[in-house]
């Protein structure tokens, strides 16, 4: 599927939802692309997840705010990317540093940078360990397996909706609202 058809697919799912995240956040390595910048040169011409650009210019065309969160010990490399493949103005907040806090501190800079609150943001990283920290920070996330793609998206949009919908306030027992 091409970039295009891509970006038409997202747009449609987001569409079809009430509730839209004010901000979506992506991991690099293993999220939006396949390799660990550490492992890497800036001589090399990066490439992404298939599905990935189009998604990215799906939030865009739709006005919603995009950031990096990557536990990177090479940020130099990451940004040099992000430069060759034209996306360094895309995002409001790029956090990419080493970090051993999981992805927690990157989370507390993106809102301290954007105001957005955690409840606000959706989140798509390659590593449960950061998805299931900053998924108690209150930020819906979605773990991927092998890049964001368009039905990780889909799944991602659907939680968040889901967490976010007014009818959320009841409680579930075995099967039943009560």
């Amino acid at each position: 599927m091409g970039e295009e058809r891509v970006k038409e697919e997202a747009l449609r799912l987001m569409g079809q939802l009430e509730t839209l995240p004010r901000l979506v956040v992506f991991d690099l390595d293993y999220t939006l692309w396949p390799f660990y910048c550490e492992c890497r040169s800036k001589r090399e011409m990066p490439s992404l997840y298939p599905h990935a650009k189009g998604i990215l210019y799906a939030l865009k065309d739709k006005g919603i705010d995009v950031a990096i969160a990557s536990r990177s010990p090479t940020p130099d490399i990451a940004k040099t990317f992000l430069d060759k493949l034209g996306f360094q103005s895309i995002f409001v907040a790029q956090e990419i540093f080493s970090s051993w806090t999981h992805k927690t501190e990157h989370f507390e800079r993106i809102y301290r940078r954007t105001g957005v609150p955690f409840e606000s943001m959706l989140f798509f990283d390659d590593e449960n360990r950061n998805i299931i920290s900053v998924s108690k920070m209150g930020v819906t996330s979605i773990l991927v397996d092998d890049g964001v793609n368009l039905e990780e998206f889909r799944s991602g949009l659907e939680k968040f909706s889901l967490n976010n919908s007014p009818s959320n306030t009841n409680t579930e027992v075995d099967g039943e609202n009560t």
